[in-house]
């Protein structure tokens, strides 16, 4: 099946159309390119697709880095500086279709680092038997990702997206699992992190409830490893019992703008990009008034509000996640930041701190604000509202929402993931 691709849509996808009129999303394609394509995905009003051969090829098509990149960075496959631009289109063309007229006019820049790869601070690898004949049936055991649109898994070496921190933990851990002979049906994941300085904390997680006779010992990038069992009924990481802990299950981050110590677990959320998530904070900073009473809802361990703290008269951290919140009671002490306070309860159930002199800082996850804040927002007005998003769409939705009582005064997006279709936006909205 052949088909012309029109654009790229958010999502990363190329967009094209069938004979019959349906819009198919292809993975492996860009923009002028004529592609044969496999379906790997039918919806009600679309397919989606992957490229498998290009027939015409766009002039900003290079190698990719890696044969797994469908799955991990499927963005390899163009020139750096198109991805930029690529990015950028995408963005207004979401704000303004999702969002609506407070967009009309944004133009936003976009900053990217030079850095390509090598840059995430957190990995998780899955497992799988080694995709070659062998001569003996003892199971040899790889890293693995999921192809993309389905379930199954192939072998890998390393991420080349991940710190090189990160690669080297990986085969010293997966070297002690072959050396005790762990077997393939007893591994579910090994998630792994690192800090600018080099050092990671990992932990694997199993599915049956084991002890070996060695175990990993700590190295001078390995300053923690735990061993979680972890139930077959849930295909995610999440730990069910502490099997076995040796080091340090945190690691600390210095933002380098504040001199903030910020420190963080195995799986509290945390920016994977610090380099850029800086340049986000120095933008964020321009927009605190002095002695402002912050609010930070969606806080996390406050690696968005410890670092601006000297810039507040109080400041409030609100996060659901409990580790989270843990960690940003330690921060708040770590960095002896004796105004603030934080609390683990969903935004939605604290909005009665939502007032109108405050300045408030909205990072939510994917699915945006619940609509109780909204709701809020709307009926306090505090004067300045500062929106990062992981998800541009929400984002746009929410702020369309909001558009009833705010305008926007500055717009910037941010590559923090290089050689994927992901975009950080930042939106400041000033009261009417």
């Amino acid at each position: 099946m052949t088909i012309h691709i029109e654009k790229l849509v958010f999502g990363g996808q190329g967009l094209g159309h069938l004979e019959n009129g349906q819009a198919v999303f292809v993975w492996n394609a860009l923009p002028d390119e004529i592609v044969e394509i496999d379906i790997i995905k039918k919806k009600k009003d679309y397919r989606e697709a992957i490229a498998t051969n290009i027939i015409h090829t766009s002039p900003y098509r290079i190698d990719a880095y890696d044969d797994h990149f469908l799955s991990t960075s499927p963005w390899q496959i163009m020139h750096y500086d198109a991805e930029q631009n690529f990015k950028k289109d995408i963005a207004i063309e979401t704000y303004k279709k999702i969002g609506g007229n407070i967009f009309s006019t944004i133009d936003p820049d976009i900053i990217f680092p030079e850095q390509q790869y090598d840059y995430r601070n957190k990995i998780e690898f899955s497992f799988c038997d080694k995709n070659f004949e062998r001569d003996t049936d003892e199971e040899d055991i790889s890293f693995a990702f999921f192809n993309r649109g389905g379930r199954s898994r192939f072998p890998v070496q390393t991420s080349k997206l991940a710190s090189p921190p990160i690669n080297q933990t990986a085969h010293y851990i997966l070297d002690w699992i072959q050396t005790e002979h762990i077997p393939k049906r007893s591994l579910k994941t090994l998630i792994i992190r690192s800090n600018q300085a080099g050092e990671t904390i990992s932990a694997l997680f199993i599915k049956d409830e084991l002890t070996f006779h060695t175990y990993p010992k700590l190295t001078d990038t390995m300053k923690g490893f735990q061993i979680y069992y972890s139930t077959h009924k849930s295909p995610a990481s999440v730990p069910t019992k502490l099997l076995y802990s040796i080091g340090q299950d945190y690691l600390i981050e210095e933002i380098s703008s504040s001199s903030t110590k910020l420190k963080y677990g195995l799986l509290s959320f945390f920016q994977v990009h610090i380099p850029i998530f800086q340049k986000a904070l120095e933008d964020i900073a321009d927009y605190i008034p002095e002695n402002a009473d912050l609010i930070d809802f969606y806080s996390g361990v406050g690696s968005i509000g410890l670092p601006l703290a000297d810039k507040c008269k109080t400041l409030t951290l609100v996060d659901n996640n409990e580790e989270a919140i843990h960690y940003a009671t330690e921060n708040i002490m770590l960095n002896t930041i004796d105004h603030a306070q934080a609390h683990c309860i969903p935004a939605e159930k604290i909005t009665d701190i939502i007032t109108a002199e405050k300045t408030i800082i909205l990072d939510p996850p994917r699915a945006g604000l619940h609509s109780d804040v909204i709701k809020k927002l709307l009926q306090e007005t505090p004067r300045t509202i500062i929106y990062l998003s992981c998800n541009i769409s929400t984002q746009a939705r929410d702020i369309a929402l909001l558009s009833k009582k705010y305008s926007i005064s500055f717009s910037r997006l941010y590559n923090f993931f290089p050689r994927t279709p992901h975009i950080e936006g930042l939106t400041i909205l000033k009261k009417h």
